[in-house]
């Protein structure tokens, strides 16, 4: 091993069910056996795990005085440099078991952050990703300044300390707002974007998923692309948009975006809300499901949660079910849903059949008379249809579409022949 590489942390996993956490935070043995993949995602090694089980958190300490003697002995008997939490732990839980442990304590949202700072390579992803640590590392100040702390009421050292201290979280929050402005306007670029897109009438077809469902490869399948697919967690952060034939005419952009997880970290659904927020305005999502995944029905609830907290609930979706030629389960049958195998390319037929029925779904082909008074609806036809003809005639202008649902409502008065999509 060459002596100028870092050395691997070992880490000891620590995690607890408490009869006061949502389910999907009692999940025992599978949660954890998550943790220590993303562990080993960040860089690290996994020594031990304790799980503990008690009613509550402990307010001081999180798993209580017991629980910590008993994981600093792992961490001795074990050469572990790191405790890695599987819950949150408040800043000042965090300063207890860091002085009580006497090794760094990662919570599981200081993981996740640690592994997107890894795998951010765009401008924008960097942006967001410093801008989710910042905000993380706010409350957190005072635990760095125990040392501080200690000697508070000391002559020579209590005014410095917390001059120091205050000094850097004024810094901070400059850095939160300076990258809260860059963002704002990288939210103002996609919005320019999306309107170029919906004049163009380019439809967006957005996939969506938990983390190594298999997204980037259904991608590379469909679009002949090479953009890394490893079986590893968040291994794809930056969003990627391929250009895709449904069909014969149809063309849309494929997009890929960052893979969810359970209890993904609040500041970063914020921080992204700049790339995730293109769920929302895309015109079909496809939801791949990883079907050999003994969880996948698990992870498909979280997966339908984060997609309804965006603000998306409402955008047709189909469900893909993916890795089908491995799966030990019986293949799901249900409307709106797909099988397929992303390596083999099994179904991929039958999906873009799918999403090109979602795409006409409500979409209406029909000629319209309109009166030369209706100049506004003839700009709509412009900006928001599909024209396929247009002529000035003595009765007014006589034009072939293909309208969605909300602009039919207006058309429909003019129009003098329906024609099949």
């Amino acid at each position: 091993m060459n002596d100028m590489e870092p050395k691997q942390e070992r880490a000891v996993l620590c995690g607890l069910a408490a009869d006061c956490f949502a389910p999907e935070e009692n999940s025992g043995d599978v949660s954890m056996d998550e943790l220590a993949a993303l562990v080993e995602t960040a860089g690290g090694a996994v020594v031990a795990t304790v799980l503990q089980r008690r009613a509550a958190p402990d307010p001081r300490s999180f798993i209580g005085a017991g629980k910590v003697q008993e994981l600093k002995e792992l961490l001795d008997k074990n050469g572990g440099d790191l405790a890695v939490f599987d819950n949150e732990l408040s800043p000042s839980q965090m300063r207890v078991l860091s002085e009580e442990l006497g090794v760094k304590v990662l919570d599981r949202s200081g993981l996740i952050l640690d592994i997107f700072a890894q795998r951010a390579r765009t401008r924008e992803g960097r942006l967001q990703v410093e801008l989710a640590q910042y905000r993380y590392l706010l409350p957190r100040l005072l635990g760095m300044w125990t040392h501080l702390e200690r000697q508070e009421g000391a002559i020579g050292t209590r005014g410095p300390g917390e001059t120091q201290l205050e000094s850097d979280r004024r810094h901070i929050r400059r850095k939160i707002q300076k990258l809260e402005q860059e963002l704002s306007e990288v939210r103002r670029t996609r919005a320019v974007q999306r309107r170029r897109r919906e004049k163009n009438e380019v439809p967006v077809v957005a996939l969506v998923g938990y983390t190594n469902a298999g997204k980037s490869t259904l991608l590379n399948r469909l679009t002949g692309s090479d953009i890394p697919a490893n079986d590893r967690l968040f291994d794809t952060l930056d969003t990627t948009t391929r250009r895709l034939m449904v069909d014969e005419v149809q063309e849309v952009l494929l997009s890929d975006t960052v893979g969810f997880i359970r209890r993904l970290p609040t500041h970063l659904i914020e921080a992204f809300k700049a790339t995730l927020e293109e769920l929302a305005f895309a015109d079909v999502l496809l939801h791949v499901i990883d079907l050999s995944s003994p969880e996948w029905e698990t992870q498909a609830q979280v997966v339908d949660a984060l997609v309804t907290q965006l603000g998306a609930e409402g955008t047709p979706c189909i469900r893909v079910y993916n890795k089908c030629d491995v799966a030990a389960v019986p293949l799901p049958r249900e409307t709106d849903a797909v099988c397929v195998s992303a390596r083999t390319g099994e179904g991929l037929d039958a999906l873009l059949r799918g999403v090109s029925a979602a795409l006409g779904r409500g979409k209406r082909r029909a000629v319209f008379l309109l009166p030369f008074a209706q100049g506004a609806l003839v700009q709509r036809l412009h900006d928001e249809a599909a024209v396929l003809s247009l002529d000035y005639t003595e009765s007014g202008v006589r034009t072939e579409a293909v309208v969605k649902p909300d602009l039919w409502a207006a058309l429909r008065p003019y129009a003098v022949e329906e024609r099949a999509l």
